[in-house]
């Protein structure tokens, strides 16, 4: 085949251009390979310093593995306080950033870090800033999912309606009411604890909520149960865990519990000190929303 002299010099620059193009390539080979992709869970609650609250953390923890049988899990408390207390009786849990970062420095690429809180709060809202700052760091992680808090869908509510109505005690009577403790909080969030009062109503017309931080207020509940004309209430925690809250805010003995004020009122109250998360079909809400977000990780 015959060409001319200057026929050389229109295919150099394309020759160049294509050795660039491949010396980044090159470089990257140099150093190493890239990163194996290792897939992991990181769980999320907000935590609680009370012993007989941790069998909550073992039934998720226990649901989750078997879920996913091969995947490491980790665990996380969002709230710095309750960190501070076990702290001082000798149990350390991670905080979901020195979590993040331990899993970072073993090597983890993928990591689906699961909400088990009730509502997408400042706590939910907070755990996704914090883990997607993980997402692309130098040196840090490919691909960081959260899965959605317990309430956060029309099906969510639904679900989280039958699963706590299928644990109320078996020899609560048609007329019995069930008064059920929510956290409550300033965020807008709050909009679940209403929007779950009638999602309640729609299922049984003697279930009402309400909040120790929000609203519904405990006078709001007052008022649902006048109307009931029930002279027994159940009292339940709208809360993963049967915590301080429910221990003391709505089952102790001080003047200013649901207990006290409510049997004051006239009400024979009968406490239920059982977190919504040892109930399994609460448990199974929260996983699968891990299985979604797991899926969205990705392989690449």
């Amino acid at each position: 085949m015959q060409y001319r002299f200057g026929d050389k010099f229109k295919i150099f620059p394309a020759l160049i251009l294509i050795v660039l193009l491949a010396i980044p390539s090159l470089a990257l080979a140099g150093h190493g390979d890239a990163k194996p992709v290792k897939k992991g869970i990181l769980l999320a609650a907000f935590g609680s310093s009370m012993d007989e609250a941790q069998i909550t953390f073992e039934n998720i923890d226990k649901a989750v593995k078997k879920a996913f049988p091969d995947v490491p899990v980790r665990w996380a408390f969002s709230s710095a306080i309750i960190r501070n207390i076990l702290a001082k009786n000798g149990r350390i849990v991670d905080s979901p950033v020195t979590a993040m970062s331990k899993m970072m420095d073993e090597g983890f690429t993928h990591v689906a870090v699961q909400s088990l809180h009730t509502i997408p709060g400042e706590e939910y809202s907070g755990i996704v800033e914090t883990v997607k700052k993980f997402e692309g760091m130098p040196k840090g992680m490919t691909k960081v999912t959260v899965g959605k808090p317990l309430l956060f869908s029309d099906t969510d509510m639904r679900r989280t309606v039958k699963a706590i109505i299928a644990n109320i005690p078996k020899d609560r009577k048609s007329k019995d009411a069930v008064v059920l403790m929510g956290h409550g909080t300033p965020h807008f969030a709050n909009i679940f604890y209403p929007a779950s009062q009638y999602y309640f109503a729609q299922a049984d017309s003697k279930i009402f909520v309400g909040t120790v931080e929000g609203s519904p207020t405990l006078d709001d509940v007052k008022a649902m149960l006048a109307k009931s004309k029930s002279k027994k209430v159940y009292l339940m925690p709208y809360m993963s865990v049967a915590g301080d809250h429910a221990r003391n805010d709505m089952a102790g003995d001080e003047s200013d519990s649901w207990k006290s004020v409510l049997t004051k009122a006239g009400y024979k109250c009968v406490p239920v000190l059982k977190g919504s998360a040892e109930f399994p079909q609460v448990v199974d809400i929260w996983v699968d929303h891990l299985k979604v977000a797991f899926k969205h990780l990705g392989n690449n």
